[in-house]
């Protein structure tokens, strides 16, 4: 029995010794494997980080050759556009959902390389300006940017290639390097075509509006009234949430009338054209249908000149469908700049062709097209017995007005 516990006690030693080895020897073969593999991470990340580094080296060193071969200057371009699909003019940066005009501007300055793509996000860094903010479904056939890019050649072909037929860049010219087209504008110039059976008596069946005809009589009646919104009034009727005591309610109209009636696809429209110093949201597409419910017998011709007093009145809001920025004006600095030798007039009598021929091709069918189909200005007037002309909109008539508000929710362009 005393013999076998020495065996005993060696078996034992012996065995903690193997496990202790055997585990050591485990310790060892792990702790090399993992440090083969952070190697391996390491230098998979160098080469990844390499090759990062040398793809931005090589983009700024391309962007820095292309700013050398083509220096950037200060331009004004001449836009036209349908709105139709668009959200509006000005870009919103992280809603993409949103489409708008300058979202595809910019895609096609930077693949066009007049910008670098680096800037895409942050246009600031070109100065690039808007001359008017164009909403929802709002046309255009003679928006004015500014901004600074690389003037390459044929720089107008170039960006036109990256953009869609309902988008074109018309005109370029060279500016002073403080242009800036929204601040630099003196006046605007919209026009508004639509049916003329919106100028309809209001028990007029407008189940047949393609056969209304406007007559000479109605026509110098609407136009006597489109001549009392000329001079500066307080629109704060006419625009949302303005006091009347708000300085910036007081807005300068120089022009505004209907021209002669015509027929397309056997309807007959007309266009309203109206230039001023600078207008309000909704601005337009309610003064012209205060005039509209004028003419229809809705309400009495003195709610005009009472939508400019101090009391809160019940204006209708045409639809936005047939609403064009036609023109922006730069008189004074044409006047400052324009004969100095170095700078050209910002006038575009050379595209007034193009002009025309864009408006024929894509904004007029586009208009006329879609009130055919969906009846826009029809559908709006079956609204107007919601408002209550002679009443101030206080109490019920809050109500009242926040009705057609919702009813024209479907037309907010302008």
């Amino acid at each position: 029995m005393f013999k076998i516990r020495p065996l005993l006690s060696a078996l034992i030693n012996y065995r903690q010794l193997l496990e202790r080895n055997g585990y050591k020897f485990l310790c060892t073969m792990t702790e090399a494997s993992t440090d083969q593999q952070t190697a391996k991470l390491l230098k998979r990340e160098n080469e990844d980080s390499a090759e990062r580094v040398s793809k931005r080296l090589k983009s700024e060193g391309e962007q820095a050759d292309d700013d050398r071969k083509y220096p950037k200057k200060k331009v004004a371009l001449l836009l036209a556009y349908s709105g139709k699909g668009y959200y509006g003019m000005q870009r919103n940066p992280g809603n993409s959902q949103f489409r708008t005009i300058e979202d595809d501007l910019v895609t096609a300055l930077v693949k066009s390389g007049c910008i670098p793509e680096n800037h895409g996000d942050e246009m600031k860094k070109m100065s690039f300006q808007r001359c008017a903010r164009t909403d929802k479904g709002v046309s255009a056939a003679g928006q004015v940017v500014s901004l600074k890019l690389r003037l390459m050649e044929d720089v107008k072909e170039k960006i036109n290639e990256h953009l869609p037929p309902q988008i074109r860049v018309l005109g370029l010219k060279r500016v002073t390097q403080g242009f800036n087209s929204k601040n630099n504008c003196d006046a605007r110039t919209y026009s508004y075509l639509l049916p003329t059976v919106a100028f309809s008596p209001k028990d007029y069946d407008t189940e047949n509006a393609a056969a209304f005809r406007l007559e000479a009589e109605t026509l110098q009646k609407v136009n006597q009234l489109f001549a009392l919104y000329k001079g500066t009034h307080n629109f704060h009727n006419f625009t949302s949430q303005k006091a009347p005591n708000d300085p910036s309610a007081r807005r300068y109209i120089t022009e505004m009338s209907c021209g002669e009636p015509f027929i397309r696809n056997s309807y007959e429209f007309a266009v309203i054209t109206v230039r001023g110093q600078s207008f309000m949201l909704h601005q337009i597409r309610k003064m012209i249908g205060l005039v509209i419910a004028v003419i229809k017998g809705y309400a009495k011709e003195q709610v005009i000149e009472r939508s400019w007093g101090q009391e809160k009145v019940d204006v209708p809001k045409a639809p936005g469908l047939g609403l064009v920025l036609e023109r922006v004006h730069f008189d004074r600095y044409n006047k400052r700049f324009g004969g100095d030798g170095l700078h050209e007039r910002l006038e575009w009598d050379r595209e007034e062709e193009a002009i025309k021929a864009f408006k024929e091709a894509h904004i007029y069918p586009t208009i006329i097209e879609t009130e055919r189909e969906e009846g826009s200005m029809v559908s709006w007037m079956s609204t107007l017995p919601i408002h209550d002309f002679e009443a101030t909109v206080t109490g019920t008539q809050d109500g009242k007005g926040q009705k057609q508000e919702n009813a024209d929710e479907g037309n907010n362009s302008d």
